[in-house]
């Protein structure tokens, strides 16, 4: 299996490699924001001969968008913008060209409704103060060097902080290679990311028969439906409140930044900002790495993990809840779990939105109409059950793939499996059936997705 893994790690630079790192990053800014200006101008410049009432065929031609034409672009014209180009890689003015390619690719699919997610805006200029400072290299001369350095374009010889041995066992034994680089200034420290091709041998589960529904929440970071001890929420963000408020209070009260004066900030506020930068940084690394331990020993142990797919931009909302919600990194699990599961040869099953997970009983599978969440035990009116309601969402997630599993042995007629192990028919409702009052249809699908009868309320995301 050929899979694309990210190595990170710490630079320790010497004062002249730093001047060089923040120059080859200042390329990439100065690139982007001339390609920019350049299309900025052709855009009104054709906008204004359209007020004119001058025929589209006689407008200004317009400028080419892509990579390409940009860079060919910017060869032409780089001894008058930067006669100082030569004094970096090349590589960082196409990094900043290419930003700007994707950037400008972006918001016109999303204009013209080709492109999923929130719609996206026109590209801005790129600050040198606020925009963090990141320069990619893609050719060129990028290798470890010993277990102690890396080499980079025209920058040489780095020392790093932590040692790269295992990055550099994996190229000794042939089964990486070093596709590109990413140097990035975060929290004061330089850090460089391999961005490598890696061959992995093929694995199985622990337990490869194992099902499990995890449910996400807030009071509890994760409750599982076997009876796993559950995961509770560590609360990073709410943990440093205390001494981010202080560190704040300090920043404020200092000289900062201000640019309709034109005031530059003071040493003491810099020294401040930074200081509470720091604390942003420990907590976003605890969060991550909190997060790749539970998903790791997720995938490395269930055959199949089933999941809800919730709807985490609206969720955050809330203005109540959205501070807890964001810091417990809901959208951060799945994305983990879809792709180590399919390294580690198990399956992601994803519950549909409308998949009422807390308010089905998991004993007789009655729907409950309401359930607040001040609610922390779920009581069925019809069997008398009285269950956690977190243990019990977990039990309906499970259940789903039980119930299709049976339909699938017990269905009548051939089945034919498409290409992620699923039958073409379509399986029952999920327990319960769906939180909504008005039942909704199947749309009918030609991928195979198992998607009960009430809009949903299974996904295989085994491929994805």
């Amino acid at each position: 299996m050929r899979v694309v893994h990210a190595y990170r790690y710490a630079l320790d630079p010497t004062p002249r490699q730093e001047r060089a790192l923040r120059s080859h990053c200042g390329a990439a800014r100065l690139a982007f924001n001339w390609g920019l200006a350049r299309v900025k101008a052709n855009l009104s410049q054709r906008e204004a001969e359209r007020s004119y009432g001058i025929p589209d065929a006689q407008l200004t031609p317009p400028l080419s968008w892509s990579m390409f034409s940009l860079r060919k672009a910017w060869n032409g014209a780089k001894q008058q913008v930067a006669p100082w180009w030569a004094e970096n890689s090349k590589e960082a003015y196409a990094c900043g060209l290419d930003r700007l390619a994707t950037a400008l690719t972006n918001w016109n699919e999303s204009r013209k409704g080709t492109r999923k997610g929130p719609k996206v805006g026109f590209p801005r200029f790129r600050s040198k103060r606020k925009k963090a400072m990141s320069v990619r290299f893609t050719t060129g001369t990028i290798r470890l060097h010993g277990r102690t350095h890396v080499v980079l374009p025209l920058l040489g010889r780095i020392k790093t902080h932590e040692s790269t041995r295992k990055l550099a066992r994996r190229i000794e034994a042939g089964t990486a290679r070093i596709r590109s680089a990413t140097v990035r200034l975060e929290a004061g420290r330089w850090l460089v990311s391999f961005s490598v091709q890696v061959e992995r041998a093929e694995v199985i589960p622990a337990r490869p028969e194992a099902v499990v529904g995890v449910d996400l929440g807030v009071k509890t970071l994760a409750v599982y439906s076997d009876g796993r001890p559950p995961t509770a929420n560590p609360r990073h963000l709410a943990a440093a409140s205390r001494k981010l408020r202080r560190l704040s209070r300090a920043v404020s009260r200092k000289q900062g930044p201000d640019r309709r004066s034109g005031q530059q900030p003071s040493g003491r506020w810099q020294r401040a900002n930074a200081a509470r930068n720091r604390i942003h940084h420990r907590v976003a690394t605890l969060r991550r790495d909190a997060i790749h331990k539970l998903t790791t020993t997720l995938a490395g142990e269930y055959g199949t993990l089933v999941v809800e797919d919730l709807h985490i931009a609206g969720m955050v909302k809330n203005r109540r809840l959205a501070r807890a919600i964001s810091d417990a990194g809901f959208g951060e699990i799945r994305r983990q779990l879809a792709y180590k599961t399919e390294w580690g040869g198990g399956r992601l099953m994803v519950a549909g939105r409308w998949f009422a997970s807390s308010k089905t009983c998991s004993g007789c599978g009655a729907v409950k109409a309401k359930l607040a969440l001040s609610e922390r035990a779920f009581a069925c009116a019809a069997c008398g059950l009285v269950l956690d309601r977190d243990v019990n969402a977990a039990l309906n997630l499970a259940s789903l793939v039980k119930q299709t599993v049976e339909h699938t042995v017990a269905g009548s007629g051939p089945e034919t499996p498409n290409g992620r192990g699923a039958d073409h028919k379509t399986p029952p409702a999920g327990a319960g059936g769906c939180e909504t009052s008005t039942p909704h249809r199947a749309r009918p699908r030609s991928d195979g997705d198992l998607r009960p009868v009430m809009d949903g309320s299974l996904r295989n995301t085994e491929t994805q």
